[in-house]
């Protein structure tokens, strides 16, 4: 494993080192600080292990490569990412996963608002509790939620799945509890077996999804 250490190497230096890597290779990133923009756009299986808390826009545009974060993330982790995983073991900022069109992202700790923002295939887990707004406009994939999730979850969402295994502060516009069928709790095992969690009880998880409400124009609803 290559290390490389922010307290010999700048950011530039560090994010350069990761793009020109061979296919494959593994690297521990010590004392972040905090660093934003930390192990964004890398488009290759590469495994990248960063010590320590990071800024804003971690690991965006991911793309094949495993990232583990130990320690919190600021806000935009795994922003825009195509596939791969994300691991932190601590807390994250917020809208973490916008626009996630693939791939894993995996929370430990709390997430803050807006998680998974308009994601449009990514699958995020946290194993605490999420934020207000979070999925909102979802387009695709699914947010699993071990703990609570905060005011109007789900707003404007289309065709992705939340779901929830605490409590709901409320529900967004458009988004209804919907029937948690075998079909589903065979999806959400999967995604989680995917992620290397193993849980054998599904039955404390709730689905919530878009009433399709909003899909077409309603006259009524003109001024």
């Amino acid at each position: 494993m290559h290390i490389l250490d922010f307290e010999k190497l700048s950011l530039r230096d560090i994010n350069r080192t990761l793009q020109d890597a061979n296919k494959h290779s593994s690297f521990s990133i010590k004392n972040p600080k905090g660093s934003h923009a930390l192990a964004v756009g890398i488009n290759k299986k590469m495994d990248v292990n960063v010590v320590g808390s990071v800024g804003y826009y971690c690991a965006g545009m991911n793309k094949f490569s495993n990232i583990k974060i130990e320690g919190s993330a600021g806000p935009g982790l795994g922003e825009n990412m195509m596939s791969g995983i994300v691991h932190v073991t601590g807390d994250v900022s917020q809208y973490a996963g916008a626009s996630g069109h693939g791939g894993n992202i995996i929370i430990d700790g709390n997430a803050s608002s807006r998680c998974g923002i308009s994601m449009k295939g990514i699958d995020i887990i946290v194993k605490g509790n999420v934020g207000h707004m979070s999925a909102f406009m979802a387009q695709k994939g699914s947010l699993v939620v071990f703990g609570n999730a905060g005011h109007a979850l789900g707003d404007s969402i289309y065709e992705a799945n939340i779901y929830v295994a605490g409590e709901v502060a409320s529900l967004g516009t458009d988004c209804v509890e919907k029937k948690m069928t075998k079909k589903h709790q065979n999806d959400l095992r999967k995604i989680l077996t995917n992620a290397n969690i193993a849980i054998n009880n599904l039955d404390s998880f709730k689905r919530f999804g878009s009433a399709r409400s909003l899909y077409n124009f309603k006259v009524d609803n003109a001024k």
